[in-house]
């Protein structure tokens, strides 16, 4: 199937396709072909890792991959799934993948056209399948890692330490599942989850350079700002909706442009290479941006299995058997291997072992039917409206802060996502998969949080906590942890303000680099400090405060803060529990440098005060080994650097055919307003922030502006290839057209697509 009538493609002088098709799936279809034609390798390497293919064009190291990933594969009746869904969004869905196997059949016709990574890796793309997009599903063990992590310290008499590094909303202590055996549980219970949740093994380095700690610290860190303005308290007086998405930096860009347009439908925005949709951004009537909500979609069910038959496991009284899916994964330059893949009740088997009698399974919202959130995306655009968004939101399985403004006046905030319903427990913990303690469904989506026209006018979101009081212990909860909250608190500051908010404070705010962090503890310096933390406290007592890449002070407080890091770990974690509580969150930490308790001794103030000597002159020190030894010339940005590199570039070929693109540093840390968080334990690179950046001008929608890293195409050939790099660490946002004539005003490009 592809394009039904033909279909215009107008690229503009920043490669942003704007798609002109005479029906709605053909638009669809036209953003297909444009990703492939700009992301191709990006969106084939990702469906082969969410089908189980890497193998087959990698290598034997890749089967565990491979069997994880199958693993995860929705089991049900794909045909069943999509019949369920509106046929209105299936028959978008289907034409984007027509869409991308288009642009797939013209490279294959000519195969020098073909993105360089195909030729040194003598490969070619996969043909997209729609009923992939209802196979592949997104599950997350994050939460089951947790679950783990707090048996563990619980079997240990130490679950009070999980507060340091996951504090929990209302102080909630976790709830212990009765018969659930604290000892037995460890990490091995993830099972092949656990072994392949880094980076995949181009090379032995690539793997020795992981730590899943680390690593799982980073990706948490991820998250999103977006605040709605409206007209009462915006400069225009019209509403403003910006958004700002925090997603890994370092690799291929997240987010592609697009611009779709048919009779009754007009989308422009921000999409995820491989998901059709625009997933930020506006249609002719309102804008919408999104954050990441909190909800607990995952859980650990521990099983006992029977003795006299251990393909059985104990569930509701009786014994039940596993269900056993066989899987062949072919294998370049080797045979076949044939792996066998338990299902029970709850979801995929992660472990099973005889020999205990006990086996392990996930239950996750995603593996359940109806939960399609691939198609989410598309039902969202096709909203005309505040009602209809709340109809389309039942799709929507990710947690998500969904923000609204339209033309009328009217903003809005909804919370997206599945939420199971835990009759008896918490969450926190594995619990015994005997039956006892299965979910009871999921919260309708009509009883989600929402609200319309706040009384409060404008409203934020930056992943803190912000379930209403209706959803609390004893009523209803959709996660007890949450984003520490500086990023929100900074927003909160600057639109508190009283003078009116126009289109470039929210540009200037996206940009704000104030370290709430900082501001907290530098009053803390002890007054009198001898040696290099003399110095040291006196540089930071100068400072502003803001984490900007030119600034000699942002340098130190970043050494000063990893080592400060290190130091309280070490005064507070006992060594019982060390090789589980590998880090700190910020809020414990900084709360409790501010009141010191029995847990720094004794003299618990002195122990403090010495403490912060301690580490402000260990950074001093790491600060002249890292950026000289002239203070004066000391910059953040000389180590806060910006590099992508192709997630292949360990293999030299690549690396030669597809440079870095580098050269920049950037402000701001993890807790800025300006996300760009880094992972101390490798260097300070950045590591994750806002690769896409949005402020919607609602109504006069040319005068929005929009900023993206490091442009539209991975293909170094391309001109889009890097050419917004240095305005994005510049900060220098541009307007995005919009209306037929200003896009007219910048098209570059014309490419018409037939049937």
């Amino acid at each position: 199937m592809g394009a039904r009538r033909p279909v215009t493609i107008v690229d503009d002088e920043w490669g942003v396709p704007h798609i002109r098709a005479e029906s709605i799936p053909d638009a669809y279809f036209g953003q297909g072909y444009v990703v492939a034609r700009d992301r191709l390798f990006q969106i084939d390497l990702q469906l082969r890792r969410d089908l189980g293919r890497l193998a087959e064009a990698f290598g034997a190291r890749f089967v565990p991959y491979d069997e994880a990933a199958r693993l995860l594969h929705f089991r049900g009746d794909i045909a069943g799934e999509l019949a369920a869904l509106p046929a209105n969004v299936v028959a978008c869905a289907r034409a984007y993948v027509a869409g991308i196997n288009a642009r797939i059949a013209e490279l294959e016709a000519n195969p020098a056209d073909l993105p360089p990574e195909y030729g040194v890796l003598q490969l070619r793309p996969l043909r997209w399948d729609v009923a992939d997009l209802v196979r592949i599903r997104s599950g997350d063990m994050g939460s089951t890692t947790d679950e783990v992590r707090r048996a563990q310290l619980a079997a240990r008499g130490l679950l009070d330490l999980d507060a340091l590094v996951a504090p929990l909303a209302w102080d909630w202590q976790p709830r212990i599942p009765e018969g659930l055996d604290l000892g037995a549980v460890s990490k091995a219970d993830l099972g092949i989850l656990a072994t392949t949740e880094g980076p995949l093994p181009w090379s032995d380095e690539v793997l020795a350079y992981y730590d899943p700690v680390y690593d799982r610290l980073d990706r948490e860190a991820h998250g999103s700002n977006a605040w709605t303005i409206p007209a009462s308290q915006s400069a225009t007086g019209r509403p403003i909706l910006a958004n700002d998405p925090h997603l890994g930096i370092g690799g291929f860009s997240p987010r592609h442009l697009a611009h779709l347009t048919a009779p009754g439908f007009d989308v422009i925005g921000a999409g995820s290479p491989g998901m059709p949709g625009i997933m930020q951004g506006h249609t002719d009537h309102y804008a919408f941006g999104r954050t990441n909500t909190h909800i607990d979609q995952e859980d650990l069910f521990v099983l006992a299995l029977n003795p006299d038959d251990p393909e059985q496991y104990r569930h509701g009284g009786m014994w039940k058997r596993f269900e056993t899916v066989t899987h062949t994964i072919r294998v370049k330059d080797a045979p076949d291997v044939r792996v066998a893949s338990r299902h029970a009740e709850y979801g995929p088997v992660l472990r099973h072992d005889p020999k205990t009698l006990r086996a392990t399974a996930m239950a996750s919202v995603s593996l359940r039917p109806g939960a399609n959130m691939t198609f989410a995306i598309i039902a969202l655009n096709l909203a005309k409206n505040w009602e209809e968004l709340a109809e389309a939101a039942r799709l929507h399985v990710a947690p998500t802060n969904l923000h609204y403004a339209d033309r009328d006046g009217n903003t809005g905030w909804r919370m997206l996502g599945h939420v199971p319903i835990r009759a008896r427990h918490d969450g926190l913990l594995p619990v015994p998969g005997d039956g006892r303690y299965d979910w009871q469904g999921i919260v309708p989506t009509q009883e989600m949080p929402s609200v319309l026209n706040p009384a409060s006018g404008w409203f934020a979101s930056a992943n803190q906590f912000n379930l209403p009081d209706s959803w609390s212990p004893g009523k209803r909860v959709s996660s007890f942890t949450w984003n520490a909250p500086y990023r929100y608190e900074r927003i909160v500051e600057v639109l508190r303000q009283p003078s009116k908010h126009g289109i470039e404070s929210s540009v200037a705010l996206q940009q704000d680099t104030l370290s709430l962090p900082a501001r907290a503890l530098i009053p803390l310096l002890p007054a009198r400090l001898d040696g290099a933390a003399g110095p040291a406290a006196a540089m930071l007592r100068r400072w502003d405060m803001h984490l900007e890449a030119e600034s000699a002070p942002a340098a130190l407080f970043e050494m000063f803060w990893i080592e400060l890091g290190k130091a309280f770990l070490a005064a507070v974690v006992p060594p019982a529990a060390r090789d589980l509580v590998k880090s700190v969150d910020p809020r414990p930490m900084l709360a409790l440098l501010a009141q010191p308790d029995a847990r720094f001794g004794p003299e618990p103030i002195a122990a403090r005060d010495a403490m912060l000597a301690a580490a402000l002159a260990k950074g001093w020190e790491s600060a002249l080994r890292t950026f000289g030894p002239d203070p004066a010339q000391w910059r953040w940005g000389d180590a806060h650097r910006v590099v992508l590199r192709h997630p292949l570039s360990r293999l030299p070929a690549i690396a030669a055919a597809l440079p870095a693109i580098e050269g920049g540093g950037s402000g701001g840390d993890g807790f800025t307003v300006m996300a760009r968080g880094y992972v101390a334990a490798r260097d300070c690179t950045v590591s994750h922030g806002a690769s896409f950046l949005i402020v919607n001008d609602v109504g006069n929608w040319d005068e929005s502006r929009v900023l993206a890293l490091p442009g539209q195409s991975i293909d170094p050939r391309s001109p889009h290839y890097r050419d917004t790099y240095a305005a994005w660490i510049a900060g220098q946002t541009r307007r995005f057209p919009f209306s037929r004539k200003a896009v007219d005003a910048h098209a570059r490009q014309v490419t018409e697509l037939r049937p």
